[in-house]
């Protein structure tokens, strides 16, 4: 393997970015620029009470922001990423890239 062990890429996931439901809000927000509640739940299978959890991480995280209003005269909430958040999707997604390199090169080289 090329890379040293406290170099390998999955030392530099981050925890707050990697479970799966929230890389799936990031993702989902990083692609509609501002996502409903709503729709966001529905998309992730979660129920209300566990995105609210999720968010709340990610907003203590500084990487979404949360707004609050109505839609006539419904309560919605709609949530976006900050400039933290995308980079933050954009390094786990780098790292992960990483992770598949490292990956395939292991598995090329055992092949030969």
């Amino acid at each position: 393997m090329t890379t040293e062990p406290d170099r390998h890429p999955v030392n530099s996931l981050d925890d707050v970015v990697h479970q799966r439901v929230r890389l799936g809000i990031l993702t989902v927000a990083h692609q509609a620029r501002r996502v409903e509640f709503g729709f966001l739940r529905t998309a992730l299978g979660l129920t209300a009470g566990n995105l609210s959890q999720h968010l709340a991480v990610l907003e203590k995280a500084g990487l979404i922001h949360i707004e609050k209003g109505y839609e006539g005269k419904r309560a919605r909430t709609w949530l976006s990423l900050t400039s933290d958040g995308d980079r933050a999707l954009k390094d786990e997604v780098t790292q992960l890239k990483r992770l598949i390199h490292e990956i395939e090169q292991g598995g090329s080289a055992q092949e030969s």
